[in-house]
């Protein structure tokens, strides 16, 4: 027992101190992990990586010899399925739920659409009623001035005035007027035109100027049928018209019916007498209501004059 070499018990003292250092270094990566965000897809890649250099392998080894193999055959045989090649494109794809919305909101807009579309027909609708709904207020208003002013030839028979939508309809009636079978005024009817015209240019209007017979054929060595006739007399009551400078005759037109437009049936002495007759009709255009404005649409020429 003497004679064994004396040697110390235990471990080394800096050996402590160490072992303490590296428990708190592993304390302190512990905590920088649990710091740390994990990346799944890098944590998954890593973890195949250490995978296959520390030689794990999970392939089923082939018993029999490996074989050569065609290139050719093996991308180009017609068994293979093609595959897409990749193309640099960005798109946008829209999932089910969202397509479903859109297509609520593509609904919502049609209707909204449909709904004012209805609305402003109503609302033109509505205007247009209450443009011809003035237009007729003003033209029976018209009428009933020409009643007052043409009195006493009303009074005798020898004129009738009407309205009808947008037509003011003086009726020359053939009694006193022209001779039976003629288109030359009477003489005593000449102070009627002109009390006519002084008082017609004082109404806007296209003034039209027509001439009817009735069903009893005329052939005389003037005029070969009633349509002449009935054009004849539209022409002299137009010519008496236009002997006052004031009547424009841009504002007048012609028209010869024949027994084309009776009255009343061609079957009476009264009947025929009703419908031999010349007709002054003042014609208005559509009118628009702009505030305190009537702007006149001219039926021929579409020009627009105002009318205050």
């Amino acid at each position: 027992m003497d004679d064994c070499p004396k040697c110390d018990k235990g471990l080394p003292p800096w050996l402590a101190t160490f072992a303490d250092l590296m428990s708190l270094l592993m304390c302190f990566f512990v905590l920088l992990l649990s710091f740390a965000e994990v990346d799944a897809i890098r944590f998954k890649r890593m973890a195949e990586s250490m995978r296959d250099a520390f030689g794990v392998q999970r392939e089923i080894p082939a018993n029999e010899v490996v074989k050569g193999t065609s290139v050719i055959m093996q991308e180009f045989s017609s068994s293979s399925s093609p595959e897409p090649s990749p193309i640099n494109e960005i798109r946008q794809q829209t999932i089910e739920e969202e397509k479903e919305n859109l297509k609520v909101e593509e609904g919502k807009e049609e209707e909204e659409e449909k709904g004012e579309t209805e609305k402003e027909l109503e609302v033109d609708a509505a205007m247009e009623d209450a443009v011809a709904e003035k237009i007729r207020q003003e033209m029976e208003q018209q009428a009933e001035e020409l009643r007052e002013i043409l009195e006493k030839e009303i009074a005798e028979g020898l004129l009738s005035i009407e309205t009808e939508d947008n037509k003011i309809i003086v009726r020359i009636q053939e009694k006193g007027s022209f001779p039976s079978g003629s288109a030359k005024l009477n003489t005593g009817f000449f102070d009627v035109m002109d009390r006519i015209s002084m008082a017609l240019i004082n109404f806007p209007g296209r003034m039209i100027v027509a001439g009817h017979t009735d069903d009893v054929p005329i052939s005389t060595a003037r005029f070969r049928s009633n349509w002449e006739l009935s054009s004849a007399r539209a022409v002299t009551v137009v010519h008496e018209l236009l002997k006052n400078p004031a009547v424009d005759p841009e504002r007048v037109l012609i028209e010869g019916h024949a027994d084309s437009h009776p009255l009343v049936p061609n079957d009476s002495h009264e009947g025929r007498a009703l419908n031999r007759r010349v007709e002054l009709i003042l014609e208005r255009g559509d009118d628009l209501v702009i505030g305190d404005q009537i702007i006149i649409r001219d039926l021929f020429n579409g020009e627009e004059v105002e009318d205050e």
